[in-house]
């Protein structure tokens, strides 16, 4: 074994045999890049093609385009110093280093990198594992974490089982964020939990604490202008979904148990959906509201988010009546129009469940685009009238597409959301009449989850897509569970599947049933 010396302010690499020339440089060339978060000469010093491979505690992302992308949304690495590294020479042209970090704000990481010799760039990386120095707490994830931050106030079935709560329910001892940090500073400190904090409490479960939302709840991407977007554990290099964006990274992560949050038009099911999720949006007005910052009361609902049925199962029954309807099993009912908007991968992993399952009667469901329009224009008059002063006080605030949507909002007039909520009436009259008492099939989401450096315009084709199917639960007022049931290709992994949730929506009270339903499928 010998030694190398790199420049005098450089620690001193140990090699194992003959280091070959211009290893070194490239390694320190390739650090220095990172710090200035130069993004061009880190693509350069990785590896191009679709083998090149870089893995962190959120998962493994392959090929140099989409490593290349995930650097481009992360936004430079925290400051760190480089204590210690150790090269281990395997050929003249192929060499594996290991280095040791320390971050500026404490805490160790460790990074392994295979280099290569390439013959038309010199040295390149073709396969990097990092380990981080962990922070206290993942701040994208996490707007307040305790040991608890609230503890049970109660034995019951949910002791020793952690939550991670939306930040837009109250939890005694601290105020409420909604996603917004001028929103918070001016938020008094709650001097209760709402019900449905309380009701986990109640049951033993802890609140370990206050997760992320997108601002006042108003997306389904999972992104946040303010605090940074969660990871997607299941989908490296994705969105999470949103707007329980933190809670479900939470659960997913296997940071919490269970994710106490809020779907008002898929904001349970879509991060389901994207993070292979277990996850209940309930029926409308079946747990109570007190203590929630509202965003459309006539849609608002609170669910959980879990890894598993039978935890889901555990956190509805804490929550719910226990004397609620049941389903009959085995009615199912799938509607054409509904998958229209999926993408092929989503409409083929779906179709194929569908033909597995056998004997499954098509339904008319009436004219969706108009449903979605209904929904839209109560859902945006009544965030409006929740939101609409705070955000004219607050100009430039928001994030560009939240403010974008509360712009149009503010142009609904009282006469055409009267006229909505009349005609809001006779869908949801004919809802029932179609579905009379079956359960309705469907995807999730339109597609799986979009890369972190998706496009605006892409983004708003996948929200658009998936609204126009989660909103027929928002009309009916139905309970909705999505399912880690199914997987689709996707863009994101190269080609290799991602989850997908499958969707059951049942008659109003039966969330309960609708659970042990869902899960019969995973069996």
């Amino acid at each position: 074994m010998s030694e190398q010396r790199a420049q005098s302010d450089r620690v001193v690499p140990v090699v194992e045999g003959e280091l070959p020339e211009g290893l070194v440089e490239a390694f320190w060339e390739y650090e220095d890049a990172l710090m200035a978060n130069d993004t061009e000469a880190l693509d350069r010093l990785f590896a191009p093609g679709d083998s090149t491979m870089r893995t962190d505690a959120s998962g493994l992302l392959v090929g140099h385009e989409r490593i290349g992308a995930f650097r481009r949304m992360r936004g430079g690495t925290p400051a760190r110093t480089i204590a210690e590294v150790r090269i281990r020479v395997v050929s003249p042209a192929a060499a594996l280093i290991v280095s040791i970090s320390r971050a500026a704000k404490g805490g160790t990481g460790v990074q392994t990198q295979l280099w290569e010799r390439l013959s038309d760039q010199g040295w390149a990386i073709t396969g990097a594992h990092v380990q981080a120095a962990p922070p206290p707490f993942d701040r994208s994830v996490w707007r307040a974490v305790g040991d608890p931050l609230a503890a049970p106030t109660a034995s019951g079935p949910l002791d020793g089982m952690t939550v991670a709560v939306k930040d837009l329910f109250a939890v005694g001892g601290f105020a409420v964020g909604a996603g917004i940090p001028d929103y918070l500073a001016e938020s008094p400190v709650e001097e209760a939990d709402a019900d449905a904090v309380a009701a986990l409490r109640a049951a033993g479960a802890a609140v370990l604490g206050i997760a992320r939302t997108d601002e006042f709840a108003y997306s389904v991407a999972g992104r946040n202008v303010h605090y940074g977007t969660p990871p997607n554990p299941a989908v490296p290099g994705a969105i999470p979904g949103g707007s329980s964006s933190g809670p479900a990274s939470a659960v997913a992560l296997g940071q919490a148990t269970i994710g106490l949050a809020t779907d008002t038009a898929g904001s349970i099911r879509v991060p389901a959906s994207y993070q292979g999720l277990w996850g209940l949006r309930t029926t409308h007005g079946a747990v109570s509201a007190e203590g929630l910052v509202p965003l459309a009361p006539s849609f608002d609902t609170i669910g959980w988010l879990t890894r598993s049925a039978a935890t889901l199962e555990a956190a509805a029954v804490a929550s719910l009546d226990p004397a609620m309807q049941a389903v009959a099993p085995e009615t199912f009912v799938v509607s054409s129009d509904l998958v229209e908007s999926c993408t092929p991968e989503v409409r083929a992993a779906f179709d194929g469940f569908i033909a597995d399952l056998g004997g499954v009667e098509v339904v008319d469901l009436g004219d969706l685009d108009e449903m979605f329009t209904t929904f839209r224009t109560v859902q945006g008059a009544e965030a409006w009238a929740a939101d609409g002063a705070w955000i004219s006080a607050h100009p430039g605030v928001l994030g560009p597409d939240v403010a974008e949507r509360f712009e149009i909002a503010s142009r609904t007039s009282a006469a055409e959301a009267d006229a909505a909520r009349a005609r809001l009436v006779e869908l949801r009259g004919r809802l029932d009449a179609v579905l009379d008492g079956r359960v309705l099939l469907l995807p999730s989401t339109s597609s799986t989850a979009p890369g972190l450096d998706a496009s605006p315009e892409e983004i708003a084709a996948v929200r658009a897509g998936t609204l126009r199917m989660t909103a027929v639960a928002g009309v009916g007022g139905y309970p909705a569970v999505s399912a880690p049931v199914l997987s689709a290709p996707s863009a994101v992994l190269s080609g290799r599947l991602a989850p997908l949730g499958l969707c059951l929506v049942g008659p109003r009270y039966t969330d309960l049933s609708l659970i042990a339903l869902a899960s019969s499928f995973t069996a």
